[in-house]
């Protein structure tokens, strides 16, 4: 497996759930990091990554991550892959549905990394996201708030389908 990172903000440990749900299946083969502590050198370590936030208020990223979008902008990403995964509540805010994953999507594009692991939007009930993109999440959307009976399931699948791009 290449080299691997998944980078998260977790305000109430919904994503780091997340994180150490995905690290799980990758059997444990990832550095999980907090973005609180984080830095640009760091990321640039590594081939693939996992890069997760939770969306606040009205479409707000995360609070770590507020803090951490100028070193990811600033980092070298060229080459890597990069999957995204974001989680928000649908019933709450359905016009701001997961676009803290949406910002930090578009704070990586043009930087010479390839993006993988886009979600049918077919699956979630939600008015608005900054985070589709031609009918595709941009990443995977965990809805804990409202659907945290499906999380493992959508873990699963979307890590399984991750998988050709570890090797």
């Amino acid at each position: 497996m290449k080299k691997t990172a998944i980078f998260y903000g977790s305000s109430t440990g919904n994503t780091q759930s997340a994180a150490e749900l995905i690290n799980k299946q990758l059997n444990n083969e990832a550095e999980v990091i907090n973005v609180e502590n984080a830095s640009a050198s760091e990321i640039e370590q590594y081939d693939f990554l996992f890069l997760g936030t939770s969306t606040w208020g009205l479409g707000d990223l995360q609070d770590d991550w507020e803090g951490f979008i100028t070193e990811l902008k600033n980092a070298k990403l060229e080459g890597k892959k990069i999957a995204l995964f974001g989680l928000g509540d649908a019933d709450a805010y359905p016009d701001t549905f997961v676009d803290g994953m949406g910002t930090i999507y578009n704070a990586i594009t043009n930087k010479g990394c390839e993006v993988v692991g886009m979600v049918s939007v077919s699956d979630y009930a939600f008015d608005a996201s900054t985070a589709v993109l031609d009918d595709k999440f941009v990443g995977l959307v965990i809805d804990e708030d409202n659907e945290s009976d499906k999380t493992d399931e959508r873990i699963q699948k979307w890590v399984s389908s991750l998988e050709s791009h570890f090797a």
